[in-house]
């Protein structure tokens, strides 16, 4: 039996650079068997969080979004809790090193349009931890509300890899959308992107810091990337979103971007792989 995790009010969103170190100086003790089936972590919770002007006009410039509008992107919210997903992840009794997490999927509910000028009270919580056939995910959920009620929600999974028995599960693979538009993607794109989220896992920040853990040459965020889509595909008001990122997007690179109906899919302009595919459905409809 799982015991519900206590609640620890923070006065406001504390800085990412003291949990990405500690989490960076830890991550060398932890090795993950996959066995592990729940983590041991905390709930946080900030009471009153307040959109800071600067800070949104950047999230919205590096992911496309336009600027001035009076509701927040869909995906600005997990911007607000990924300090606190850090300070859980980086603690000494999380089972799995924060360096090397790769952002995995992620499914959004939001109940109406949010509005930058509003408070909103904060709360994440690492809920468990699956077995994957490349490593072990971790699950964290944010959740923001006004005057009591739910007004959104997000379900996020980050992938350690190590090595598993677990086997693949077999997917079938859908057609390729209709291709819209196509992005260069420049080289310092994760470093922008860091520079607006907070996000500076070095396996977006440079091709030499990236080759510790396996790539290549540095790699898009994840929540670049669907962010992206998303601004694209114009998502707004009380919908539900599914995410999955299926393929790293090394930088430099340039990829399509393909939607159709509820579906939408980035891929690489280059060799047509799949990186990310999802779906945005309107609550209610």
């Amino acid at each position: 039996m799982t015991s519900t995790p206590r609640t620890h009010d923070l006065p406001a969103i504390p800085p990412l650079g003291p949990a990405m170190l500690r989490g960076a100086l830890l991550s060398p003790l932890k090795k993950p068997r996959g066995t592990e089936s729940t983590p041991a972590t905390a709930r946080l919770r900030v009471a009153a969080v307040r959109i800071r002007t600067p800070h949104l006009t950047a999230y919205e410039n590096v992911c496309g979004y336009p600027t001035g509008r009076p509701e927040l992107p869909l995906t600005y919210p997990h911007i607000l809790g990924f300090p606190l997903a850090m300070r859980l992840m980086a603690a000494r009794a999380f089972p799995l090193p924060l360096l090397g997490l790769v952002h995995t999927s992620i499914e959004i509910t939001q109940h109406r349009d949010l509005s930058p000028a509003e408070p909103y009270e904060l709360t994440v919580e690492a809920t468990e931890l699956r077995p994957h056939h490349r490593g072990t995910e971790a699950v964290v959920v944010t959740e923001l509300r006004s005057g009591g009620a739910p007004v959104w929600q997000s379900t996020s999974t980050y992938l350690s890899r190590h090595r598993t028995t677990t086997p693949p599960t077999p997917a079938r693979e859908p057609a390729p959308l209709p291709p819209l538009t196509e992005w260069h993607l420049g080289a310092d794109l994760g470093r922008r992107y860091a520079a607006a989220s907070g996000d500076r896992n070095p396996i977006h920040l440079h091709p030499l810091t990236a080759r510790l853990f396996g790539f290549p040459r540095a790699i898009a965020h994840g929540m670049w990337t669907v962010s992206r889509c998303l601004a694209e595909f114009g998502a707004r008001g009380p919908v539900h979103v599914q995410a999955r990122f299926k393929a790293p997007v090394l930088l430099p690179g340039s990829v399509t971007y393909a939607a159709k109906g509820t579906a939408f899919e980035l891929r690489s302009a280059k060799d047509d792989r799949t990186h990310v595919t999802g779906t945005v459905r309107t609550l209610g409809v």
